[in-house]
């Protein structure tokens, strides 16, 4: 029979009690394990506040990581109904009196009137159409049309064709695969109430004097007769808005521009002319922008010395500290901090932040002079601006700094260039002609530019030299495998003989011609490839794309310069500059990111705290076999005094019979 382990139920002995009183004793070392947990993971909560206020502190520092944000113009006209006007980086400050004479405007085309737009035109005959755009001049205009006048491609704007055939060559069907080519012409069809009501209007997508359109059909007459146009020659649309450019004076000086947005005038500034009309032009330095980052600077600084200060303060009347007093891990981080911040930054200009009004207090905390940083901008917005931000300076005017990462130390650094980057050209052998007429003899063009095969019909007509030139720009740069993208070449010519260019630079720019028109325009056309930019900075290894050369590792890593042209060799010196943004930048991802000081930190506490979980569970083992063995002994103990008690208790009845007996004899 099992037997009573109840506790004390035989002896009345409080077994359960008495366990409990001697496991609380047992239990003291894990409760030290707690308290000791406890104290890591306060320490891990409040390095996670700490890690916040920091990570805010470097997010106010993006403002003043770049000079030229810092110091943007902002601009002021008297009349924006005239125009308004926007700065770029390049801008300077200065006061201009803009008069606008006349705004830009596009070429539009009305065609002869059509009974249904539905109908279909012509016999369907598959029919190419081209467009061309240029300068009309010289003859006279009348009515829409021109007589006597001549026609100059523009080499800046690429030509192109569509097919009409059965499947389109309806009003309707002519404006849509006009619209769907995209060829730098729009199509609509306008109803103007008689009894032939519906044009075909083509207005050119450019506005200004050389975004004329010269239309070309190939194919089926009656859409010649429609839509055929040559300034020079026969026209059958009517030109119902002449192509024109803007003119304007700035100060004085007469300005003539393509397009109502003119941003070749002024350095850094762009206008966009709204209408004729006289109005005043102020750019000047946006000081509010400095200002607000410097100040928002401050603050965050601030806010982060004051979590800093309540995690490591001792509160005498409490005599309780910060989580963090005493931890040397935040002492460093406070002592790096305001260590960037008291060092002076190499430089031209401002060196410290005292010099622009910021200054620590007797707290620790940052002040803002407001005064004296309005006078350090107006003496020198740039020199403030360089000492937060990094700026780099180059000494040769082909060289230009375009950037730089945080793995770039600063310093001035040698620039040697062994291989300057080029563009692959084709070079004609045979001059031009004075005049040059092009037909289905020597209209064939293939050409392979940067390994892009493509093929492109010259459009027929006469043409001098530089319209030769002009027109195969334009025809190259309009294929359908170069339009729209960073494929182009250029076209120049000299005493008739023609160069062609590829627009990009490097190893892999080239281009080779091919087709009829190379013997009649170029005679024979020599390729050259174009060679890539190669060289070094601080005497260390670069790669480059195009102009752009990139440091790749040592002190100038992540260094980027643009190199322009000019002679291989030594090529001046570029300086690096890193402002105090920079710095702290740096420093910072030192301590946030997940390798940095505060991870370290955490993930050692993290692995005190798994230390502690298994030293708790092997406790935990031990006192679960203390509190059965206490159990079993005081049970034990239990069942013995019960079998006393009970033994006890016969004795005594026995005794008592005994005496009982005793009595009745006597």
């Amino acid at each position: 029979m099992a037997s009573i382990t109840s506790a004390g139920i035989g002896s009345g002995l409080d077994v359960n009690s008495i366990v409990t009183q001697l496991m609380t004793i047992e239990q003291q070392p894990l409760n030290d394990l707690k308290t000791k947990e406890a104290g890591y993971q306060a320490k891990i909560s409040a390095y996670g506040t700490l890690k916040g206020s920091l990570s805010s502190f470097q997010n106010s520092l993006s403002s003043l990581s770049n000079v030229t944000s810092l110091t943007k113009l902002t601009t002021n006209v008297s009349d924006p109904n005239v125009l308004t006007a926007t700065t770029a980086t390049n801008a300077s400050a200065g006061s201009y009196s803009i008069n606008v004479g006349q705004l830009a405007q596009a070429q539009s085309l009305s065609a002869a009137g059509q009974a249904d737009p539905k109908a279909s035109i012509g016999s369907g005959a598959t029919t190419t159409i081209s467009f061309d755009f240029g300068s009309i001049a010289g003859g006279s205009l009348s009515g829409g049309v021109y007589t006597g006048a001549s026609f100059t491609a523009n080499p800046n704007i690429a030509s192109g064709s569509l097919t009409i055939d059965a499947s389109n060559n309806s009003l309707i069907g002519i404006r849509d695969a006009i619209n769907n080519a995209s060829l730098g012409v729009t199509a609509a069809i306008v109803n103007d109430g008689s009894a032939t009501p519906y044009r075909l209007v083509l207005t050119s997508s450019k506005t200004g004097a050389a975004s004329s359109v010269k239309i070309s059909v190939s194919g089926d007459a009656s859409l010649g007769s429609l839509l055929a146009n040559d300034p020079t020659g026969t026209q059958n649309l009517v030109q119902a808005q002449v192509a024109q450019d803007a003119n304007l004076t700035v100060n004085g000086l007469a300005i003539t521009s393509a397009s109502n947005t003119v941003s070749n005038t002024l350095q850094g500034v762009t206008l966009n002319l709204l209408k004729t009309g006289t109005a005043s032009l102020n750019t000047s330095l946006d000081q509010t922008a400095i200002k607000t980052a410097v100040q928002g600077f401050v603050s965050a600084y601030n806010d982060t010395a004051k979590t800093l200060s309540g995690l490591t303060a001792y509160d005498a009347s409490t005599k309780q500290g910060g989580l963090l007093l005493g931890d040397s891990t935040t002492q460093r981080i406070q002592s790096s901090i305001r260590g960037v911040l008291t060092s002076a930054i190499q430089g031209n200009g401002y060196t410290t932040l005292s010099q622009i009004g910021v200054a620590f207090q007797k707290d620790g905390a940052l002040a803002l002079d407001s005064n004296k940083l309005q006078t350090a901008l107006t003496a020198n917005p740039t020199a403030v601006a360089s000492l937060f931000a990094t700026s780099g300076k180059t000494t040769d005017a082909l060289v230009t700094y375009i950037g730089s990462t945080s793995s770039t130390i600063p310093g001035t650094y040698g620039v040697n260039i062994s291989s300057v980057a080029t563009q692959g050209s084709a070079v004609g052998s045979t001059p031009l002609g004075t005049t040059t007429v092009i037909d289905g003899s020597n209209d064939a063009l293939t050409f392979t530019l940067d390994g892009v095969a493509s093929s492109v019909t010259l459009a027929h007509g006469s043409y001098n030299q530089s319209q030769i030139a002009a027109q195969i720009q334009s025809a190259i740069n309009g294929a359908n495998l170069v339009k729209g993208t960073a494929l182009g070449v250029t076209v120049t010519q000299s005493a008739g003989l023609l160069t062609l260019r590829s627009n990009s630079y490097g190893s892999s720019s080239s281009l080779t011609l091919g087709g009829n028109a190379v013997a009649a325009l170029l005679g024979t056309a020599t390729s050259t490839s174009g060679t890539s930019l190669a060289g070094t900075i601080g005497g260390n290894a670069t790669t480059a794309s195009g102009q752009t050369l990139l440091g790749t590792n040592g002190s100038t890593q992540g260094l980027s310069l643009l190199v322009s042209g000019g002679a291989t060799g030594n090529r001046g010196t570029v300086t690096i500059t890193q402002g105090l943004s920079s710095k702290l930048n740096a420093l910072l991802d030192g301590m946030l990111t997940t390798k940095g000081l505060i991870a370290s930190r955490t993930d050692g506490l993290q692995r005190s705290i798994t230390d502690i979980g298994k030293k708790e569970d092997a406790l935990n083992s031990r006192l679960t076999a203390i509190e059965a063995r206490y159990r079993a002994q005081f049970n034990a103990l239990d069942t013995t005094i019960s079998s006393l008690k009970n033994t006890s208790t016969f004795l005594t009845q026995q005794l008592a019979t005994l005496n009982g007996s005793k009595n009745s004899s006597n």
